[in-house]
């Protein structure tokens, strides 16, 4: 009804183009305009300003000859001062943008390697903004944003990538491990030597011990018991500890068979024997 009387309404956001028989006259804002078809006046459409996105795949080639697939997002919008060049210049806005993303993208690529193009995709939406605002603006539209929201490598690739990565942290616990390792033998080897002097320590004091107290005896008879000599009561207190030895070897149930000599003269040697292994270990503590 509103187009008979030669009434039209234009919704928020949204502007239209007024033709006078065939040829552009005006653009009409939001709001009742009145168009009196009868005097040759006619809409010839309407135009949307507001902020669309177009995402854009394109696939390209890096620079170490790795295939990968850009996602850009762009968001445009039309000027409404421009209306008449976004109406009349371009019959199709998207496909537009689209060859000018895949022109900037396809040039900017392959001068990167795989591990530049993720880390320099602000780079690349930037270049792809300059572009596209230089060519659009002369059809009436403004570049809003531009962004790089993926890049995905082959799935070869990417299954390498991880592969690698996966190696190389293996590699690395590999290392800590046997260095873990490295140092447990080391600390282990550092108690053993420690436990090892220790031991050698405590015997060397024994014995030092036991040369102590048997020449404190010798000296202790020697005094008491007059006419004797040193030797005399070394010789006694051997054979002493001789045969207590031979009394606790044939008392313990679990010892095995042991054959000593057991002559008069075996026992004057073998108190020989341990007279002068003690004094050497004596003269060796001094």
């Amino acid at each position: 009804m509103g187009q008979a009387l030669g009434c039209i309404q234009v919704d928020q956001s949204t502007v239209a183009v007024k033709e006078h028989f065939g040829k552009f006259d005006d653009v009409l804002e939001p709001g009742c305009h009145c168009l009196p078809w009868c005097f040759g006046y006619q809409l010839a459409g309407e135009l949307s300003l507001r902020v669309q996105q177009l995402d854009v795949r394109c696939e390209t080639k890096t620079k170490d000859n790795v295939f990968v697939t850009v996602v850009a997002s762009i968001q445009y919008r039309a000027l409404a001062e421009k209306a008449a060049d976004a109406f009349y210049k371009l019959t199709n806005t998207k496909g537009q943008i689209q060859a000018y993303v895949f022109d900037v993208i396809r040039a900017s690529v392959p001068k990167l390697d795989l591990d530049s193009t993720f880390e320099q995709k602000n780079d690349i939406a930037k270049a792809v903004e300059e572009e596209l605002e230089k060519a659009m603006s002369a059809y009436g539209f403004e570049i809003v944003q531009t962004l790089i929201v993926d890049i995905e490598p082959d799935v070869h690739v990417k299954r390498a990538m991880n592969e690698i990565n996966a190696a190389a942290r293996l590699r690395v616990a590999a290392n800590e491990k046997a260095e873990a390792e490295k140092i447990l033998q080391i600390k282990r080897a550092e108690g053993e030597a420690e436990s090892k002097y220790l031991s050698g320590l405590g015997i060397a004091r024994q014995r030092q011990a036991i040369v102590d107290g048997l020449r404190d005896s010798v000296l202790a008879f020697s005094e008491n018991v007059p006419g004797t000599t040193a030797k005399d009561v070394m010789d006694m207190v051997l054979v002493t500890q001789y045969f207590d030895t031979m009394k606790e070897i044939g008392a313990s149930s679990k010892s095995s068979a042991v054959f000593v000599p057991h002559g008069p003269g075996a026992v004057r040697d073998v108190a020989s024997q341990i007279r002068e292994g003690l004094l050497q270990v004596d003269s060796i503590q001094h």
